[in-house]
């Protein structure tokens, strides 16, 4: 028998980076009271593959970054520039470790970013729970980018249904033709080139999941799902394909007849688990594969 070494990657997980970009006066002296500063609040990841396997067998370190290096060189990347957007920030970061190690194969970083909202020229209220997610993967033969979103919270009141499943012994849930619908979006989805207008679409693709979810009429969340991403890559050329995760929120009507009050489908109890989960991948006939992207 052989024992041998699999797959391996290794980096720096989550490091929390927050860029104020202010001008030249707020710089030397303090803020004057009417500089518009800007905030970009990030948790970045950086993960290596590469020629790591001496490491793994005898200990030997002397092609390996150390991941306290990989963590400065986020902070050191974020001082020297504006950061930007996120993709671009993570383009430059996995860069910098194709070019600057041989040792290096493969750099992955994503990027979590925990948006703020202006409510003064520079201070800021903390917008919700949803985030801004990017994935750069970057070898010396290519570079591809991920972007999406997590904790996108949508709620619609009408138009939605669910009914026709199969029934048996241990089937409980009452067919609905007028129920709640609810979730919280992760969608990612892959660039078919690395350079694009990154905020426009990404404006675009939350916009269009948006309104596809309020004005689709839903037999189904997995039919939401899939119209969701059809909307986005008829829209959005430059979007190879979409991958969803999808939490039902369930809202069930809460019986109000032991207190002699009829429910008009109005009181609901919102329960957090156990969820259904709703995954899945829209992409185009014609997307190239790219599993290394992912």
């Amino acid at each position: 028998m052989t024992i041998r070494l699999g797959d391996n990657q290794y980096g720096k997980a989550e490091t929390h980076v927050v860029r104020v970009t202010r001008g030249d006066a707020g710089r030397a002296q303090g803020a004057p009271s009417n500089e518009i500063h800007e905030i970009k609040d990030m948790t970045v990841s950086v993960a290596l593959a590469g020629d790591f396997a001496a490491v793994h067998l005898t200990g030997d370190n002397s092609k390996v970054v150390p991941t306290d290096t990989q963590k400065n060189v986020v902070f050191a990347l974020a001082a020297e520039s504006p950061v930007g957007e996120v993709e671009d920030f993570a383009l430059r970061i996995a860069r910098h470790f194709i070019r600057d190690h041989a040792s290096v194969r493969r750099a992955r970083v994503s990027i979590a970013e925990q948006p703020w909202t202006r409510v003064h020229p520079h201070a800021f209220e903390r917008s919700g729970t949803e985030q801004r997610l990017a994935t750069v993967t970057s070898t010396r033969d290519g570079e591809w980018v991920v972007s999406g979103l997590a904790e996108l919270t949508l709620l619609k009141t009408a138009g939605s249904e669910f009914w026709g499943y199969p029934k048996d012994r241990y089937t409980t849930l009452p067919e609905t033709h007028d129920r709640v619908l609810a979730t919280a979006v992760d969608a990612r989805w892959l660039y078919a080139r690395a350079e694009v207008d990154w905020a426009e679409a990404r404006a675009e693709a939350r916009r269009l999941m948006i309104e596809t979810f309020a004005t689709k009429h839903s037999l189904s969340l997995q039919q939401t799902l899939f119209a969701m991403g059809e909307a986005v890559l008829e829209a959005r050329p430059e979007i190879a394909e979409i991958r969803f995760a999808m939490p039902n929120k369930h809202h069930f009507a809460v019986d109000l007849q032991p207190f002699g009050l009829d429910n008009r489908n109005e009181v609901f109890y919102a329960s957090d688990r156990p969820y259904g989960l709703i995954e899945g991948t829209v992409t185009r006939d014609d997307a190239q594969h790219a599993p290394q992207a992912w």
